[in-house]
């Protein structure tokens, strides 16, 4: 049955079951790259991007037309809920499987332990109880744990809603100890907002290097006979161990596990992007600083491009993704549509200032593309039609939006507009 705020998205779905045809122009609002940081970008080695040399002007980037996120490979108009959530959505799913993140081969392991092996109640002067948690996966007589720090507030009343990061960089970011605040990932102030901070190392579940799949998880559950074009590569194992961390998180009785959000930076946010598409538990999904793979949208072109991404980091992606290195034209999907499979829950999107090669304004176009999804539900999807300013958050619906100063990483800044952000949506 159709909600009476279905009405009013009618005049965007017929403007979008039209190819979405696209001509380079500078960002319409507040915020516009830097020409200089622009040049710099465009005079970078060609070795790595097929001898193309990379864009950094909206002059640059060449026309494109982006793959229809509300029409059937049919050809047929998705106009309903139903229709997004019984067709659409499971062939864009598939789509992302089988030409860019691969498929994974298990999903929630039966032979999967989790141990609470440490528990400090006195945390952070005694605001927060700390846990550690190995959480073991075992296959063909081969073993792997990964483990998960989490700091609860210790003066909320009922079980507390979370943030979950994907850590990218050295375990010291999410150090238990806690000697010194790490503004990656402020536990503290995620804590004094009365949210619980999770986190995991990504290197434990697989290496962040081409290891042609031999280790991680990949030893474990790969094939023995031969990985095929759409097996599962980093990126995506990555996903799926943060889904084992929510599986420890719905048992733990002081988690609100309806209510985590799933975090992630640089190639971590290409990585909860993927982890919020393939797994909707996830209440909320943070894409920070993401760029090529992640937020960004591929057709553009701009800084980062797939051929670049795909020589530096082969094992991020499965091998069909390959295929468009300097053929981007022919991608079947593009990552507004990535963004898309979270609706109709919270998706929060961040870009900063001095980071053209992740192309903040591809990021922002991602979002705003993605949005009539959103109204097929009824919300409100980006809410915005221009970049905003530099600092000026957008957060009108249910997918959030800003460009901050400085470049790239993840910092207190954004930690509280993701915040800020959840508390306007999860009443806590």
């Amino acid at each position: 049955m159709r909600s009476t705020p279905r009405l009013l998205t009618w005049a965007a779905l017929l403007a979008f079951a039209i190819p979405t045809a696209l001509t380079a122009a500078e960002p319409a609002g507040g915020w516009k790259p830097s020409s200089e940081l622009g040049e710099k970008l465009s005079k970078r080695s060609t070795d790595r991007n097929g001898g193309r040399t990379f864009i950094g002007s909206e002059e640059q980037v060449p026309d494109y037309t982006l793959p229809e996120v509300l029409e059937t490979r049919d050809g047929e108009d998705v106009e309903t809920e139903k229709e997004w959530k019984n067709v659409r959505r499971p062939e864009v799913l598939e789509l992302f499987r089988k030409h860019v993140y691969g498929r994974a081969p298990v999903g929630r392991p039966e032979n999967m332990t989790f141990d609470v092996y440490d528990v400090d109640r006195t945390a952070m002067d005694g605001t927060a109880t700390r846990k550690r948690v190995k959480i073991t996966f075992q296959n063909r007589g081969k073993s792997l744990s990964v483990n998960v720090v989490i700091f609860v507030p210790n003066d909320r009343q009922g079980p507390a809603p979370a943030f979950l990061l994907i850590c990218n960089r050295d375990r010291e970011n999410i150090d238990p100890t806690r000697k010194n605040k790490v503004e990656y990932w402020p536990a503290e102030e995620i804590v004094a907002r009365g949210y619980a901070a999770v986190a995991f190392f990504n290197g434990e579940v697989d290496p962040d290097n081409f290891d042609e799949f031999k280790n991680g998880i990949h030893g474990l559950y790969d094939n023995p006979n031969g990985r095929q074009d759409d097996s599962w590569a980093t990126l995506a194992a990555w996903a799926w161990g943060a889904s084992r961390v929510l599986d420890y998180l719905e048992t733990d009785d002081s988690i609100d596990a309806k209510h985590v959000g799933v975090v992630g930076h640089s190639r971590g946010g290409k990585t909860s992007l993927w982890a919020g598409a393939s797994d909707e538990r996830f209440a909320m999904v943070v894409s920070n600083n993401s760029g090529c793979g992640g937020a960004a949208l591929s057709m553009r072109q701009f800084g980062e491009t797939v051929g670049q991404i795909n020589r530096v980091f082969p094992h991020w992606f499965c091998d069909n993704f390959s295929k468009y290195n300097e053929n981007e034209q022919d991608l079947p999907v593009d990552q507004h549509m990535l963004i898309a499979l979270s609706a109709p829950r919270l998706v929060y999107v961040t870009s900063s200032d001095e980071d053209l090669w992740a192309d903040p304004y591809g990021e922002f176009l991602s979002a705003k593309h993605a949005s009539p999804v959103w109204e097929l539900f009824g919300k409100t999807g980006l809410g915005a039609e221009e970049m905003p300013a530099l600092n000026e958050p957008i957060q009108k619906g249910s997918i959030g939006y800003h460009i901050r100063s400085g470049g790239h990483g993840l910092t207190l800044y954004d930690w509280q507009q993701f915040m800020n952000f959840a508390d306007k949506h999860w009443n806590k």
